[in-house]
């Protein structure tokens, strides 16, 4: 009779929970859907224009691609990014949108616009020149946006060269596919330069009958219509940035970012706590250490010094102080309100979401959300929620 084979145990199965465990020390979570519903809220308030979608700087940081695709699924069919890498990004994830490349146009990037059928934004006299030339000797009929500075002062042709060029809209195959500038002061809706803008802008529009025109970003929106025209382009807006600062945010919170609490430690009054010193204990205090740092994207801007507070955390439910310098890796939260017993090492402290909105992370580091958001995620734990 025969033996039967004998088979080699199975390996051990990876239990559920360590497959899932971060091997870093910050999570950054991310809403996907929060997205969506801040980019339909946008949406409902333009009542003739139809709503874009700039997801330059890998969507400010948050995942260029399943930003897009969300979006994309959610009905947005316009795209705005800052170079040709991260329009071809945008394409891999949306086949049926149209893209805007807000850097404009060089000889360099022509094939690969062509071939991922993307739209330059032209900046000056001197692109457009190229980009005559290229299409001519491409004998391609895709279209371009022209770029008019209308007080910015910064990138775009000049008002009196887009009057100029305006004869070009009444002939056949002009190639200018969008009429476009730029808002410098519109989270200040009562500045003077918006309505001068707006002004100029809706003259210029006149001498370009029949070709579309975009003006308004995230805050331009809460302008009103005479802003709006027939594209609105929201940024920072989507992803929770307050587009009206001088007001409750109206958009949804996109991003929670946590730190692992490594260890707790007691401190006694007049000890200091971090690099240089900067801030003493004027008391007893209990110290959680959290492994986050502003390689993490925590600016060290947010640090709690003798000489002023700094950013704050949720620890155990309760907000609770930053002290002493935020440094690579690492933040000191002060916890001595806490109860005993009520925060442990290994819990997790939140920096940035929920009662911490972004806009108040980035006014404790004396910046803009738009720029704590760009620097957040390169090496934390990334989830998407909603995906």
């Amino acid at each position: 009779m025969a033996r039967a084979k004998r088979s080699s145990p199975p390996a051990p199965a990876e239990p559920a929970a360590a497959q899932t465990v971060p091997e870093t020390g910050g999570t950054l979570t991310v809403d996907l859907a929060a997205i969506e519903s801040n980019w339909r809220a946008l949406a409902r308030r333009l009542l003739a224009a139809d709503c874009a979608a700039v997801v330059k700087a890998d969507a400010y940081g948050l995942g260029l691609k399943p930003v897009v695709a969300r979006l994309a699924q959610a009905g947005c069919k316009t795209f705005f990014v800052a170079d040709l890498a991260e329009a071809r990004a945008v394409r891999s994830r949306a086949r049926d949108v149209t893209i805007y490349v807000l850097d404009g146009f060089t000889p360099q990037w022509g094939d690969g616009l062509i071939d991922i059928d993307a739209r330059p934004v032209i900046n000056s006299t001197t692109e457009l020149a190229e980009w005559d030339a290229f299409v001519s000797a491409r004998a391609w009929q895709g279209g371009a946006a022209l770029h008019v500075d209308t007080g910015m002062h910064r990138l775009g042709i000049t008002p009196e060269e887009a009057a100029a060029l305006a004869p070009r809209a009444q002939t056949e195959n002009h190639g200018i596919a969008m009429l476009m500038s730029h808002l410098a002061c519109a989270e200040t809706p009562d500045h003077p330069l918006n309505a001068k803008q707006i002004a100029l802008f809706r003259e210029l529009h006149l001498l370009y009958p029949g070709i579309p025109a975009s003006l308004a970003n995230s805050s331009g929106i809460f302008l009103g219509n005479s802003a709006h025209f027939d594209l609105a382009r929201p940024g920072a807006a989507l992803y929770g940035v307050n587009p009206t600062p001088r007001q409750a945010n109206p958009m949804q919170s996109v991003v929670e970012l946590t730190g692992r609490i490594l260890q707790l430690r007691s401190v006694e009054r007049d000890d200091t706590v971090g690099y240089a010193a900067t801030w003493t204990a004027k008391r007893p205090s209990r110290i959680a250490v959290a492994a986050l740092g502003y390689a993490d994207g925590l600016m060290r801007g947010g640090s709690g010094t003798d000489d002023r507070p700094g950013g704050a955390a949720i620890v155990a439910g309760k907000r609770c102080p930053i002290v002493g310098r935020i440094s690579m890796d690492l933040v000191c939260i002060d916890v001595t309100e806490l109860p005993d017993g009520a925060v442990h090492r290994g819990d997790s402290a939140v920096l940035i979401g929920g009662e911490i909105p972004i806009d108040e992370v980035a006014a404790a580091a004396g910046t803009i959300g738009y720029e704590v958001l760009t620097r957040l995620g390169a090496r934390c734990h990334l989830v998407y929620r909603g995906a």
